[in-house]
């Protein structure tokens, strides 16, 4: 069984343009997304997907230079895009850590892979069905048989965009589960995504305390934001469009 983590990535966002390759501490917040997903101990292979416009071409590049396997597909049929990759890999597990996720916790991502792999009833398991770890600690891993089984029964192109959403929206057709977090990573309030300015600020405030040291995970970073106050309330405000796929009300 190959287990291979698929780092949905492009440059078009319509609230940051470009955010994953701007660069914290001399480096573009892919490669760091990168350097921390190395650090798991249960992921067979690490691959890029992202669109096959001319705008995504630094990324592609970016791979190439740091000996990383891209694949390119679609830029809005991210479902296709994702089983394409996944395939490509010759994956028999899929992982989804999204490129906005760039302080993703290795440890984490072990802990999905873990209890995926006991569960053998299990097609899908996520710990983002509902908010219970910080958003930006997004992790799913599922069967990539469900996967190309969601992908023949669902057309629909807003459904298609969200990649694993069809698998997450039909619990009467796969066997999914949600993982909430323990009670020391059970902050909600916490928002460590990158998706506007703000969280670039917070999320860059992080990198550059933390330094050349790439081991931190989510304990320090939970210790080093409820230390300064003022930095975790910097993104608090900002509206989140991922909030309506929670099961958080």
């Amino acid at each position: 069984m190959k287990t291979v983590a698929a780092i949905q990535v492009r440059l078009n966002s319509t609230r940051l343009p470009g955010k994953v390759m701007m660069e914290v501490l001399g480096k573009p917040l892919l490669g760091h997304l990168l350097m921390r997903l190395r650090q798991s101990k249960y992921l067979d292979e690490i691959a890029v997907s992202t669109s096959e416009s001319p705008i995504d071409d630094p990324i592609v590049s970016f791979c190439a230079r740091n000996n990383t396997p891209c694949f390119r597909g679609s830029e809005e049929d991210v479902l296709g895009r994702m089983l394409g990759c996944l395939t490509s890999r010759k994956a028999n597990i899929g992982v989804v850590v999204y490129g906005d996720c760039p302080l993703i916790d290795p440890s984490i991502v072990d802990t999905m892979i873990s209890e995926f792999c006991a569960d053998d009833s299990l097609d899908f398991l996520g710990n983002d069905l509902k908010t219970t770890y910080p958003p930006g600690m997004d992790v799913e891993v599922f069967r990539l048989e469900a996967l190309l089984d969601s992908a023949r029964r669902t057309d629909n192109p807003e459904t298609r965009e969200h990649g694993t959403l069809y698998i997450r929206l039909n619990p009467e057709i796969y066997r999914i589960r949600n993982i909430e977090a323990p009670e020391c990573f059970r902050r909600p309030d916490l928002l460590l995504g990158l998706d506007t300015p703000e969280d670039l600020e917070v999320i860059t405030a992080i990198f550059e305390h933390f330094g050349q040291d790439i081991s931190f995970g989510l304990a320090e970073i939970i210790e080093f934001l409820d230390a300064h106050p003022e930095l975790k309330a910097r993104n608090q405000q900002v509206f989140r469009r991922w909030r309506q796929y929670r099961q958080d009300n």
